[in-house]
């Protein structure tokens, strides 16, 4: 998603032939390796690839909603992964998605289908019980939109997953985490189950940066990824358990009657989608 005004570029990778990186602004919102969608190039991606491959067996189908798509790494991972997995994408930048088909079109039959339409009024239209795994990755000039992360919305996307299912979101925040934690209060609400996940530098405070976080009814695969944590390329560290509800103590959840924007993005701040 692309600030009106602001035009979303597909750049060349200068050191990865036939790689493209997503571009608004000062911006890079998305990497993508059409010749090989195992290859995740921001931090971020990663943990949530590592995310859906703890979700189920390897190579099971899983039904994917994508709340926000750019460049598509994520999508075109989990079609590479878990081939006819049926998968929705909505992203409301309709000449962004064209220019993707255009110069890093989609494998035919890859189970991926785009939506012309914002999170907000996608979740919305979906039906019940519908996905395994909903991925809350969106972007507007460097914040994520504040309707999407309200506790009206989350009660929404726990309507459209199942029973097992499990919400992955992605945002940016920075020491003392006062937004991610009233967004983690308002899953809380609605996702028994949470876990967050970041890179050590940014839960230390010493920058701002991606921090995703996790929630479901059923027990999440804490053990699996505490080791692909350790073993990861990109390190990362998890908040569960007693951390975790310290992390949450006395924050309350943003509403529709009080939103709240995530923070400003740091200069040369990068891995958005």
């Amino acid at each position: 998603m692309a600030d009106e005004g602001e035009r979303s570029e597909l750049v060349p990778d200068r050191d990865v032939p036939g790689a493209f990186v997503v571009v608004t602004g000062e911006t890079e919102q998305s990497w993508v390796d059409p010749d090989d969608p195992t290859r995740l190039e921001f931090d971020y991606v990663q943990r949530i690839a590592d995310a859906l491959d703890a979700h189920a067996p390897a190579g099971q189908r899983l039904r994917v909603v994508h709340v926000g798509g750019a460049g598509m790494t994520l999508p075109r991972y989990v079609a590479h992964t878990r081939p006819s997995s049926p998968q929705i994408v909505l992203e409301p930048d309709s000449e962004l998605t064209r220019r993707v088909r255009e110069q890093l079109p989609l494998g035919r039959r890859s189970g991926i289908k785009v939506r012309d339409t914002d999170g907000l009024s996608g979740i919305a239209a979906m039906p019940a019980d519908y996905a395994d795994v909903v991925v809350l990755d969106a972007f507007v000039g460097g914040r994520v939109p504040s309707e999407l992360t309200t506790s009206e919305f989350f009660a929404d996307v726990a309507r459209v997953l199942t029973a097992d299912g499990t919400l992955m979101v992605n945002i940016t925040d920075q020491a003392p985490f006062d937004y991610g934690r009233r967004v983690l209060a308002g899953m809380a609400e609605h996702f028994p189950q949470l876990l967050v996940s970041s890179e050590p530098a940014t839960l230390k405070g010493r920058r701002l940066g991606n921090v995703v976080l996790l929630g479901s009814a059923r027990p999440l695969p804490v053990a699996e990824l505490t080791r692909r944590a350790a073993g990861s390329a990109f390190p990362y560290r998890l908040v569960v358990g007693e951390a975790l509800q310290k992390w949450l103590r006395g924050s309350r959840p943003f509403t529709v009657a009080d939103p709240g924007s995530s923070p400003a993005p740091g200069r040369g701040l990068t891995h958005f989608s």
